[in-house]
């Protein structure tokens, strides 16, 4: 059955008397404000409206975009070659008015081409460091899996903890930083199996699709059509919908929407119904469980709200879970998918 089937209850935190969700009094951190809130949502949802002008009837992909953003996190998009990924996070950069820089993974490309590296320099007879492309705000890693796995392990420092360590050096990445990598299926020619590390660190995996007929006739009058005089590219015409200080602002005050320990729990409950269920080799992380937790504040974040409910869990669980799950042999053999253990996890456990 689909996800958009689940029914969630209705959540209502017995701590507090009135139930409103939120944080008693005194709660580390504070309550994050109605209008600090409802600023987070107008200024997103500007950024998904400025994205679907380029990405024809993509809206939920461009979405999904917007919510690992916020929720400080990394996105993979898997696709067969052709469909817009690479549209995809260059309209979201540029609605961002964020420095951006793309990497073209190849079989041959070096992790010092990512992460930089000591040059001899002549004249001053020292060594300095060239920092590599990972030194940006959004970072298009265009299908990664074309290239090497150590190549590709090059960006988990950076990805993980927004440094990246060279020649026993430490260097800071900027705020904010995202990468979108795109890749294209395994089964394709000349690509390799993401690492299971590097894959764990990207908090939302989704995919393209054919767009809708309407949708790609649009596309079309727009790519094949006149530009405006001074535009290179479609992209040029993305207006600025915000700036990235202040993207790194809304990034910590959604940290601060309010999941109540009700929640978490049920979130540890989901992820140890992953790890028991009898179909799976590899279930959720802690981090995965991390990443729910994030994504889901982001999720209320958008929708105006300072709090966290199931259904926020609900609704983004498959695409922060379904890339991280590895089936048994047995299962795979039966046709089973991802997606129907998450959803049959989710439909299992209880939520209090």
């Amino acid at each position: 059955m689909a996800q958009d089937d689940v029914v969630v209850e209705t959540f209502r935190d017995p701590s507090d008397p009135e139930g409103v969700p939120g944080p008693p009094d005194g709660a580390a951190g504070g309550r994050l404000s109605q209008a600090q809130v409802t600023e987070v949502a107008t200024e997103a949802e500007s950024v998904i409206q400025e994205i679907a002008t380029i990405v024809e009837g993509k809206d939920e992909v461009a979405r999904i975009a917007v919510l690992v953003l916020l929720a400080g996190g990394h996105l993979l998009i898997e696709d067969i070659p052709g469909v817009g990924k690479t549209m995809l996070a260059k309209s979201l950069a540029a609605s961002l008015g964020a420095e951006r820089h793309r990497i073209q993974f190849t079989p041959d490309l070096l992790p010092g081409d990512v992460t930089g590296a000591s040059v001899f320099n002549q004249a001053s007879s020292e060594f300095e460091f060239r920092p590599g492309a990972v030194f940006t705000q959004i970072l298009l890693a265009d299908e990664i899996n074309r290239a090497s796995p150590k190549t590709q392990s090059a960006l988990l420092e950076a990805m993980e903890e927004r440094q990246v360590s060279v020649d026993g050096t430490t260097y800071s990445l900027a705020e904010p930083f995202m990468v979108v990598a795109t890749a294209n299926p395994v089964e394709m020619e000349g690509t390799y199996r993401l690492p299971e590390a590097q894959r764990d660190r990207f908090l939302a995996q989704t995919s393209m699709g054919y767009p809708l007929a309407g949708a790609e006739a649009r596309m079309l009058a727009a790519q094949t059509g006149p530009m405006p005089e001074g535009d290179r590219d479609v992209i040029d015409a993305v207006v600025e919908r915000t700036t990235p200080e202040r993207i790194a602002a809304h990034i910590h005050a959604v940290r601060a929407v309010y999941a109540s320990p009700l929640i978490l729990e049920y979130v540890v409950r989901l992820a140890a119904a992953t790890r028991s269920h009898p179909q799976v080799t590899l279930g959720a992380s802690p981090r995965a469980a991390v990443h729910l937790v994030r994504a889901a504040k982001a999720n209320a974040a958008l929708a105006a709200r300072t709090f966290v409910s199931p259904q926020d869990i609900a609704s983004v669980i498959m695409p922060v879970w379904r890339h991280r799950m590895h089936l048994t042999p047995q299962a795979l053999s039966r046709g089973a998918s991802a997606t129907d253990l998450i959803d049959q996890v989710l439909r299992s456990t209880p939520q209090t």
